[in-house]
């Protein structure tokens, strides 16, 4: 989780520099669950394990450019871990960065359409402590390139700040660790907008 902080203070940082000179920059916390297909007892060649369930908080940040259009990033993780065919501690992570675009409908309210790409790194706990040249840790990671299609419907409810029904979409390339390599996530955010002359 370490590593995880310092990622998200960087990002945060490079995007809180260039909202001098942007439209619009928003940040948002929310939590979710996590939908995907399960293994098919018709075919036989899927693995049985569904990334279906547990809470997923989740961080996005996004930075409007010009024209409600702009540039989104998102965290997404499971909040416990979870046991992988029964026995292997394991937690997935989502990351993904966007192209969004954010129009107003209205003096409270905004949609949100977003597309971009990303990875799912999948964390199984071994029990015992891995050292590399840098950090040591207690998990082995299994990484994938993944697709993102996402949207969400932004209500302000109270100034600058806005809650968010959302929908995401992540399509797992060589995700043989499941039986689908698709996963779609529902969750609620609530947020902040800073923009001059908002």
């Amino acid at each position: 989780m370490r590593k995880l902080s310092l990622l998200v203070v960087l990002v945060l940082s490079f995007l809180i520099q260039g909202t001098v000179h942007a439209q619009q920059f928003d940040v948002a916390f929310g939590v979710g669950t996590l939908t995907a297909p399960s293994a098919s007892s018709a075919s036989g060649n899927h693995n049985p394990v569904s990334l279906t369930g547990g809470a997923y908080p989740v961080f996005s940040a996004d930075l409007l450019l010009k024209r409600q259009f702009g540039v989104s990033g998102e965290l997404a993780w499971r909040g416990s871990q979870n046991l992988y065919a029964g026995f292997q501690p394991y937690r997935p992570l989502f990351y993904d960065f966007n192209g969004i675009y954010a129009p107003k409908l209205g003096n409270h309210a905004a949609a949100e359409v977003m597309a971009g790409v990303g990875w799912e790194s999948l964390r199984f706990y071994t029990g015992t402590i891995n050292c590399g040249a840098i950090s040591c840790t207690d998990f082995v990671s299994s990484n994938h390139f993944m697709g993102h299609i996402g949207g969400g419907f932004r209500y302000y409810f109270h100034g600058h700040f806005f809650v968010r029904p959302e929908a995401h979409l992540y399509m797992i390339r060589n995700n043989q660790e499941f039986s689908s390599p698709y996963a779609t996530r529902f969750g609620v955010s609530l947020g902040y907008t800073f923009a001059p002359g908002f």
